[in-house]
């Protein structure tokens, strides 16, 4: 097992895990409320295939990474630290936690807050994946501006897929839905596809075509191609949650059974003692914005929960018998009263000091 530096062991407030929009909101809170927090980050966010970020009051396009950074040095700034590294493995010491890496190293704090996002599950068709996050979409709030007017497919695979093509209809006028592998439309689908002059293509869409680097068409197993600019799909989002379900902690399944996710209260705390999550593990649809936000609530509660530690802590150490306070003015003056007796220069006044503070 990995040697722990008790001394950082027991000086951490916070460790978080996941360096993405909620970890980075989420550790500059902290950061500003003095605490002592690590923000560990393996360097892949979900993101990074995306152009610019959307949806995301004065910041609507900024690049992924530089948000990222941005965050970073924000972090920093307040005197939080920013590990890149994987981590392996989250285990609870009495009333801490101690995070492993991947490098051999490992971080322990009083509170764990967890903001790893999750993965993508995407339909396995060639070409497919290499184009996501590009002009290979699945939320119209973020990419529907940039693909306006352009011809838009929307591959079917599972029961919101009629949903998403009549969003993307928003959008654009030329919206063909690609029954692909999935089943057949209800007939109030049908009427609704008819109604909004969504074109309806069967079967199974075996390829993309691109040119120039650029999404053109959908090739189908009879052969047929069909041109668009853009497709949309509705992945199955996958929550990152390895690092909880090392403390003993489940995956729920979404009602619609497209995602796996983390739940939690309206603050994340996750109903493990001193265990929060934030972000995409427990919002599979949050948009960054809403990750942010969630970051920040998340590190509220983890310090009003510190506070509040901390505070019975103080409490419990001024209410103890003399005999096993360790320190404070009221012993110091009376083990000086004891030992000097009218010897004493100023003594009695700082009792009389300690006295009036008690009042």
């Amino acid at each position: 097992m990995t040697e722990i530096n008790e001394r950082d062991v027991a000086e951490m407030d916070v460790v978080v895990v996941g360096g993405g929009a909620a970890g980075l909101s989420a550790a500059s809170t902290l950061a500003r409320a003095r605490r002592s927090v690590v923000v560990i980050d393996s360097g892949e966010p979900r993101n990074a295939p995306a152009a610019g970020v959307h949806g995301y009051l004065s910041r609507d396009g900024l690049p992924p990474g530089e948000l990222l950074r941005a965050g970073r040095e924000e972090v920093a700034g307040y005197g939080g630290r920013i590990v890149t590294d994987r981590v392996t493995g989250a285990r609870r010491t009495g009333e801490r936690f101690v995070v492993d890496t991947d490098s051999g190293r490992s971080f322990g704090a009083r509170r764990l807050l967890v903001t790893t996002g999750l993965v993508d599950e995407l339909p396995d068709v060639p070409r497919l994946r290499e184009r996501w996050g590009r002009d290979v979409l699945h939320c119209p709030y973020c990419h529907g501006w940039e693909v306006r007017d352009a011809p838009i497919g929307v591959l079917a695979t599972g029961p919101w897929s009629v949903h998403q093509a009549l969003l993307f209809r928003q959008w654009s006028p030329e919206v063909t839905f690609f029954l692909h592998t999935a089943g057949d439309p209800t007939e109030e689908q049908w009427e609704q596809l008819a109604a909004r002059g969504i074109a309806v293509v069967d079967g199974e869409v075996v390829g993309l075509d691109v040119a120039d680097d650029r999404l053109a068409g959908v090739r189908l197993a009879s052969g047929t191609r069909v041109p668009v600019r853009a497709l949309a799909v509705v992945p199955r989002f996958e929550a990152r949650s390895a690092v909880l379900t090392d403390l003993g902690l489940a995956n729920q399944e979404h009602p619609q059974g497209v995602a796996s996710f983390v739940e939690t209260d309206a603050s994340g705390f996750t109903g493990l003692a001193g265990v929060w999550a934030a972000g995409n593990v427990t919002d599979p649809t949050a948009g960054v914005a809403v990750a942010v936000a969630s970051g920040m609530q998340a590190a509220a509660a983890i310090n009003a929960d510190l506070v509040a530690a901390d505070t019975a802590a103080a409490v419990a150490r001024r209410t103890a018998p003399p005999s096993r306070q360790a320190f404070s003015p009221a012993v110091e003056a009376a083990n000086c009263a004891r030992v000097l007796g009218d010897r004493r220069h100023g003594i009695a006044s700082v009792a009389g000091a300690v006295r009036r503070s008690r009042d």
